[in-house]
């Protein structure tokens, strides 16, 4: 039961992901000339993971995205049972994230402001360069998931601020990354609007899609790697050295009840 539990987490969390940040994007454009709408957008899809990371964090650890599910499995985090569980999830959410976003905008006779692709993702930006594409998801993937591992890392204890953290670096790469690729860095969150915009008869996303999959799974394992060879030696240290300093400060201070108890026990024998 407890597994089901984290899968219907993670479904939920990703499909308010693309229902808000795609719906956003949707509602408002993101023509990074004009600029309002496309930090509407970055701030939408950030602050989606704060209010999912604070609701269904305590459940699934609120992946929300294979390439954060990758990189935990990848890291030993996560067993193989649940990374295929959580992968299932997050791309059903998406499907039905993207599936109420049509219904919205088809019943409600509104215009999706992005072409309408659902808020899918695409090479427009970088002139239809598929190795530009790779390039920039893989990058912005990696940032991305960095901070999601050093955040978590138990040891360091970030954990009262690991969602708001993580929301922030997800705006962050948006910033950069709507104006390029409309920002990935999540194969779930491109892959539903694809699909749903080809069923509707736009089949131009899921021509691309590929590389908004490839790109970020790329990325997040590159993430794994430097984060290994960086980050957790220094971490083990430190906290090697702090227990170090506990167990000194301990060893004072038995040392003091010891002389105490001595002190005591000669003025008893003087007595």
């Amino acid at each position: 039961m407890g597994s089901i539990k984290k899968y219907v987490a993670e479904f939920i969390g990703t499909l308010v992901l693309v229902l808000i940040g795609c719906g956003t994007a949707m509602t408002v454009g993101c023509d990074s000339e004009k600029g309002c709408g496309y930090i509407l957008t970055a701030f939408a899809f950030g602050l989606v993971i704060v209010a999912m990371a604070y609701s269904v964090g305590n459940v699934s650890g609120c992946h929300i995205n294979p390439a954060v599910s990758v990189a935990f499995w990848v890291n030993g985090d996560l067993d193989t049972k649940d990374f295929l569980g959580y992968l299932c999830a997050q791309v059903l959410g998406a499907l039905g994230g993207a599936g109420i976003l049509k219904a919205i905008f088809t019943l409600g006779n509104r215009t999706d402001l992005t072409n309408g692709t659902l808020g899918s993702n695409g090479l427009a930006g970088v002139d239809g360069s598929i190795a530009a594409g790779l390039i920039v998801e893989c990058l912005l993937t990696f940032v991305f998931i960095f901070a999601i591992l050093g955040v978590t890392y138990k040891k360091a204890n970030h954990g009262h601020v690991a969602g708001l953290v993580i929301g922030l670096t997800l705006v962050l790469v948006h910033i950069i990354g709507i104006g390029l690729t409309g920002t990935s860095v999540n194969p779930a969150r491109s892959l539903g609007p694809a699909i749903v915009a080809a069923i509707d008869g736009n089949t131009t996303p899921i021509g691309d899609v590929w590389v908004f999959i490839v790109g970020p799974l790329a990325g997040s394992l590159l993430a794994v790697a430097a984060y290994r060879f960086l980050m957790v030696e220094p971490i083990e240290a430190a906290a090697a050295t702090k227990v170090e300093a506990e167990v000194e400060a301990v060893e004072e201070i038995v040392e003091a009840v010891e002389e105490a108890a001595e002190e005591v026990a000669e003025e008893l024998k003087e007595e």
